[in-house]
């Protein structure tokens, strides 16, 4: 079940959540947002093909902006998702383009596959761009010399977003809704909600969808209920 049918579940006798339309984030680069916290991320990805090493890898929390960043170096480079599993073609993929391995830490990789990927990056010139939550020395990785491997990689690591990040993206998020909001909302939300990018997609996403169910204008009050659910949903 989804979350904006738990929502609709929970609201008050009569009322219903609207038709939901996607509104997919602006993921360009004129779009991102940087912060001190994204500083060096935006760096190395600018900084392609001139990479202090073929393989890099990005690690951040969820939310922190590492798909978008990913994107972005995927359209600038033209690179192709890998899947590094047993009996793919990855490595051959990799000997011929520049490559994408995202969210290594939740997908899992075959080592010896990812080991070869690693190896093709390197011997043809090409490129290895990898995101995970985690860092790579924390992975349960056996094999010795795709370990090696790793610790060569050039790691990049997102903080946690700070409030002014925070803000600017609830804004944006609205703009890409062609809505807009106050700032002293804004700042009440940011003050009171939990601090990541992922947490903010969600408020914003759930205050569009309970304003337009209530034909009502975004409010303190509205906020506050978004606010609630979203916290006692994090108890259960």
């Amino acid at each position: 079940m989804s979350d904006s049918i738990k929502v609709a579940g929970r609201r008050k006798d009569g009322e219903q959540l609207p038709l939901i339309f996607q509104h997919p984030p602006a993921s360009g680069r004129d779009d991102l947002l940087v912060s001190d916290r994204l500083a060096q991320a935006v760096a190395i990805v600018d900084a392609w093909p001139h990479w202090p090493a073929p393989v890099v890898i990005l690690t951040g929390p969820q939310g922190s902006g590492k798909s978008h960043l990913a994107e972005i170096w995927r359209q600038q480079s033209a690179a192709r998702d890998i899947m590094p599993s047993s009996g793919s073609d990855a490595a051959l993929i990799a000997a011929q383009s520049p490559v994408l391995f995202e969210d290594a830490d939740r997908a899992g990789f075959d080592e010896v596959e990812l080991f070869h990927v690693i190896n093709s990056v390197r011997q043809n010139g090409q490129s290895l761009l990898i995101t995970s939550r985690t860092w790579p020395l924390s992975w349960p990785v056996q094999l010795p010399d795709l370990r090696s491997r790793l610790k060569a990689a050039t790691l990049v690591e997102i903080g946690e977003p700070d409030e002014i990040l925070l803000s600017q993206v609830i804004v944006k998020l609205f703009a890409d809704r062609q809505l807009s909001i106050d700032d002293r909302l804004v700042d009440y939300i940011v003050q009171r909600m939990e601090r990541s990018l992922a947490t903010a997609q969600d408020v914003v996403e759930r205050l569009d969808q309970l304003a337009l169910a209530r034909r009502c204008k975004l409010s303190r009050a509205l906020a506050t209920e978004v606010l609630d659910e979203l916290t006692q949903g994090g108890r259960r």
